[in-house]
């Protein structure tokens, strides 16, 4: 039982450190903010880019940035375990 506390312990440890996390990439004037939950916190967009040019860079950005939380959800995790 104590085990299990322990790993509660940890879990939560890991919930909070999740969301102080965040992830910024910025390609072109084109920005893009995720935190550890991967939700959006800023989106930024180059009103100099062609609709199409926007739209590939923002997804370019949007992937990038869910890789990175990606990686570092799982680093924390593995330091955790």
């Amino acid at each position: 039982m104590f085990e299990q506390l322990k790993q509660i312990q940890q879990i939560k440890k890991l919930h909070n450190a999740l969301q102080e996390e965040r992830v910024e990439i910025e390609k072109q004037g084109t920005k893009i903010v995720l935190n550890g939950k991967l939700e959006i916190e800023e989106v930024v967009l180059n009103p100099q880019l062609q609709k199409e040019d926007q739209e590939k860079v923002l997804k370019e950005c949007f992937n990038e940035a869910i890789k990175k939380v990606q990686i570092k959800i799982a680093q924390k995790m593995a330091n955790i375990m």
